[in-house]
């Protein structure tokens, strides 16, 4: 069964989505599905895996230099 996480995020460009695509491409792989809502105020990723963490993905974009928290 797929779980639903959602952040809040400091991405606020398709640039800035695109740095991350490969490294949530390999994270999510093919069971899971993401994506970015950046017109919501708190640049919303949303994420649908079946194995993936909440951890694995704060992890991979705070990596890359950008804020990422878990919202309940």
């Amino acid at each position: 069964m797929k779980e639903v996480l959602v952040f809040r995020t400091s991405i606020n460009s398709k640039r800035e989505v695109n740095v991350l695509k490969p490294g949530l491409n390999r994270l999510i792989a093919k069971d899971g599905y993401w994506n970015f809502d950046l017109e919501d105020c708190d640049n919303i990723l949303r994420v649908e895996t079946p194995m993936v963490t909440a951890t694995s993905i704060t992890g991979l974009l705070n990596n890359h230099g950008f804020f990422c928290e878990e919202l309940h």
